[in-house]
Parts: structure tokens; C-alpha cells; sequence
């Protein structure tokens, strides 16, 4: 059972922390979730945080404003450290001091010298003055924050992997089309679409949206 630490940067309930907590983890308004946020614009039972194969992962519970995480829209999404939580007029910070320090950290390591600047984690006695200023630091924000590549699911079944890579092809399939039909400009570096493909990439993020958000609510 994972145990996770949730501190609260925003909103009615700035600047109290839950660590260590057992998941499952719900939150919302009434008094029966784990952590009960007084905010009229969150709904009764909230978001869910939960382990499932060694990943801790947040479902919207069909909520009536919506989550975000760092800044995006979701229905379902993998938390990784430094990850902030929209709920309502609430922003919550995922992980404790020394878990995003030391993603920082790699994350950092990862794209320059280590030797460059490398970021230190924060001792305890700056007790939540890192987290009250983590959102305004704009460059640890945008480390954290970018996007990356996911890894792919594990412990799948042939039938789910056959399905996963069934839509992965037809993705790759569509987006090759786009890439063949571009035209550029060897003089500007320009590159030119026209409007039939433009369509067409507007169809296909349309298609991802759907597939996004039935895998977000599979009941609806």
C-alpha cells in the first residue's frame, strides 16, 4: 500500500499538510473522504488517489468543475512528484520536500552536466517555505511540468496489448499521411499544410479527445 504526502498551496485550506497518507485516498466536500476541502466548487466526493501496479494514480470522481493537473484538464492521470492538483479553488502539491527534490534533481542531471545546476533539496527546517514558493519558481515549475514521453503499460493481456497497439498503429499511420503531405519553403524554413490535412489533424486531436476521455469514464 502506497502512502502518499499532499500539501495545500491554495485555497480555503493554504497551508495544511497530509503525510504519509494510506491509499486509497479520496478528497472532496463531504465528511466522509479522506481529506474534506470546504470549497463550494468542489463536489461532494472529489478526485480519488489510489496504487495501481506500483503507479499512483488520480481518477475525477465525475466531478462537476473538473481536475487539473499542472494546468491540463483530466479524467485519469499517473502523479509523479512536483505534480500540482486543481480541485475547485484549490492547488495541491504532490509529494513531500525531499520526493521532488530529487526529481528535480534527474531531471535536471538528465538534460545538462550534472556539475551545472543541479538543484538542492530543501531541508526541513525551511519547513513549507519550499512548497509556498515552489509556485513561484517558474524554472522549477517547467522542468517538472514537461512533457515526457510515458512508459507503456505493463501486465497487460494479449488481447489489451493487440488493442493498445492497434490504436497506437492507426495513430502512426494518420500522423505519417499529415507528414507526407507538408510542404516547405526552402528559402523561409516555413512549412505549409493545406486545409483538407489541417482537417485532418483537427479530426485526429478530436479522436484523441474521445479516446481520452472514455478511458477517463469507462461507465459513462
Amino acid at each position: 500500500m502506497a502512502e502518499i504526502t499532499l500539501r495545500v498551496l491554495d485555497g480555503a485550506e493554504r497551508g495544511r499538510v497530509f503525510d504519509n497518507l494510506p491509499t486509497p485516498v479520496t478528497i472532496g466536500r463531504e465528511e466522509g473522504n479522506t481529506i474534506q476541502l470546504n470549497d463550494e466548487r468542489i463536489s461532494r466526493y472529489h478526485i480519488k488517489i489510489q496504487e495501481d501496479h506500483e503507479k499512483v494514480v488520480l481518477t475525477d470522481l465525475e466531478s462537476t468543475n473538473g481536475t487539473k493537473v499542472n494546468g491540463e484538464d483530466i479524467q485519469l492521470r499517473i502523479l509523479r512528484f512536483g505534480d500540482m492538483i486543481t480541485v475547485g479553488r484549490s492547488v495541491i502539491l504532490y509529494g513531500t520536500q525531499e520526493q521532488i527534490g530529487e526529481r528535480l534533481s534527474e531531471l535536471k542531471s538528465e538534460s545538462e552536466d550534472d556539475s551545472l545546476n543541479v538543484v538542492p533539496q530543501a531541508s526541513a527546517e525551511e519547513g513549507l517555505d519550499f512548497e509556498l514558493n515552489f509556485g513561484l519558481d517558474s524554472d522549477a515549475q517547467a522542468t517538472l511540468h514537461v512533457l515526457t514521453p510515458p512508459e507503456l503499460p505493463d501486465r497487460l493481456s494479449p488481447g489489451q496489448a493487440a488493442q493498445l497497439s492497434e490504436m497506437l498503429e492507426y495513430l502512426h499511420v494518420r500522423i505519417r499521411h499529415l507528414l507526407n503531405s507538408i510542404e516547405m519553403d526552402a528559402r523561409t524554413e516555413r512549412v505549409t499544410l493545406d486545409a483538407r490535412q489541417w482537417q485532418n489533424l483537427l479530426d485526429l486531436q478530436g479522436q484523441l479527445a474521445i479516446y481520452l476521455r472514455d478511458i477517463g469514464e469507462p461507465s459513462r
